[in-house]
């Protein structure tokens, strides 16, 4: 971006663009360069399911520096790791972002966003409003138990595999292959597409 030149014209009303606000939006733009794309995971199975999912989505996508690219269907699952029956099943989905937040920066906005609808943490595989868990985050491979990325536990995973696949056929996990081949690995036991729910993508 570049300060206009007044110089010849009639408006009175037209001012120049101030320098310090051309090093701003500059600085702005360099931020924005060189976007990575990640994939992240939202789960819920209390209160209006459908409707946290969406406010999540929104959420996200009021993060400056992320955009929701894509939503995939709607499937519901029955709860990971507890016995059958003990919760309610889970409405899950998967969204493509593009971000200029680094990894830790955008785990610390999907816990936010947690915290926003009230995500209470008092038992593992516990029943939960809101659940967003960054499943990969461009090519990067790390063992940080901060963040481990990809998700350690994806590939394992038909919740979050069938919805991504839906979402992008030709998806990869980063060091573990397509996920198509992944799902086929795994199957699609216990986890049902929604054909009547659908998530909005944010305008």
């Amino acid at each position: 971006m570049t300060a206009f030149s007044t110089e010849g014209q009639s408006d009175p009303t037209v001012q120049p663009v101030p320098t310090a606000v051309v090093k701003q939006v500059d600085a702005a733009d360099i931020t924005l360069s060189n976007p990575k794309m990640a994939v992240i995971a939202l789960g819920s199975n209390l209160g209006n399911r459908l409707e946290t999912l969406q406010g999540a989505v929104d959420a996200l996508e009021d993060t400056p520096g992320l955009r929701v690219k894509a939503v995939s269907p709607v499937y519901e699952t029955e709860p990971w790791g507890v016995a059958e029956g003990s919760q309610p099943s889970y409405f899950n989905a998967v969204i493509l972002v593009k971000t200029t937040l680094p990894p830790a920066s955008l785990l610390e906005r999907g816990q936010a966003v947690e915290e926003a609808f009230d995500r209470v943490r008092e038992e593992r595989w516990g029943p939960r409003t809101i659940d967003v868990d960054i499943v990969s985050y461009a090519d990067v491979l790390s063992d940080d138990p901060v963040l481990t990325l990809p998700h350690p536990r994806a590939r394992e995973r038909a919740f979050v595999l069938a919805p991504w696949h839906d979402m992008d056929p030709e998806a990869q996990l980063p060091g573990a292959g397509p996920v198509a081949e992944l799902l086929a690995g795994v199957g699609r036991d216990g986890v049902l597409p929604r054909a009547d729910l659908e998530l909005r993508l944010p305008e």
